[in-house]
């Protein structure tokens, strides 16, 4: 759907024609300096609505959820004032070695991240779940790599609501297979990890960071975003995974790189990016 048809569709809401015009730029790769001023989110609360609607204009269902901007830095580089939630959509998601393209990915950064699969539905409630009730609802912790990217440019420009809408900067991501469960009893706020990016046989740089940059620790995280989607109204569901947010400087890419994160005995995830 062209950007002019989404806005010209008589019975769209505001928010479903933002979501409409952020998947048609999606699926051609062309970006957009700001969404039209008849649909363009204002709020937070307006930017998380423009993003329910991704699910149903995309065809696609959500497995699971994303934190964006989880250190000062990352807040910094995007101009907002704390966490972003984000929806992983299917068709986006895949195992630990697979090619991830690079086609229209203008961030070219690859994140090492912690993620949980949760083994239990976290619904919507008035009290704030403790952090202690939302790792009861964890089945397993993942290393993993998001891969994100923007429709808007520049998108350090866009503002919170802009980027809410344009589902938190999701793009790619890539689960790594579920850690021992000796994560359980490690404290993942010190819990170093080692990452290096290759072109073929060249190694061209290596990196470090700690569970510290993801908002002090991934639990704290994750507890977060339990709680800000039962703000909203939505369940954190059994099977989803949720990533909670870069743990160093993110990774730059080139097209042929692949990009490895070391968690020790933790396990290993990596990718390449697409020639």
């Amino acid at each position: 759907m062209t950007e002019s048809n989404a806005l010209n569709t008589p019975s769209a809401h505001p928010a479903e024609q933002a979501a409409q015009v952020i998947w048609s730029h999606w699926q051609s790769g062309q970006v957009l300096s700001a969404l039209p001023e008849a649909c363009r989110p204002l709020s937070a609360e307006q930017g998380y609505a423009a993003q329910a609607q991704l699910p149903a204009v995309s065809g696609r269902t959500v497995v699971g959820w994303k934190i964006a901007a989880t250190s000062t830095n990352g807040q910094k580089h995007i101009n907002v004032s704390g966490p972003l939630a984000g929806r992983l959509l299917s068709g986006q998601v895949f195992d630990s070695g697979a090619t991830v393209p690079s086609q229209g990915n203008r961030m070219r950064v690859a994140e090492p991240e912690f993620a949980f699969a949760m083994g239990q539905d976290l619904p919507p409630q008035s009290e704030p779940y403790t952090q202690k009730q939302v790792m009861a609802a964890v089945a397993s912790l993942h290393p993993a790599i998001e891969v994100p990217d923007s429709r808007l440019e520049p998108f350090t420009a866009a503002g919170e609501a802009q980027l809410l809408a344009d589902n938190a900067c999701a793009r790619h991501f890539v689960l790594g297979p579920a850690a021992p469960d000796v994560w359980r009893t490690v404290d993942l706020s010190t819990y170093p990890v080692h990452a290096r990016v290759d072109q073929g046989q060249q190694p061209r740089y290596s990196r470090e960071g700690t569970g510290a940059n993801v908002l002090g620790d991934p639990r704290i995280a994750l507890t977060w975003l339990a709680n800000q989607l039962s703000s909203l109204g939505i369940t954190l569901e059994k099977g989803q995974v949720v990533t909670t947010g870069t743990c160093m400087v993110p990774l730059e890419l080139e097209p042929g790189d692949t990009a490895t994160a070391d968690y020790g005995p933790l396990g290993r995830v990596s990718m390449t990016f697409s020639k």
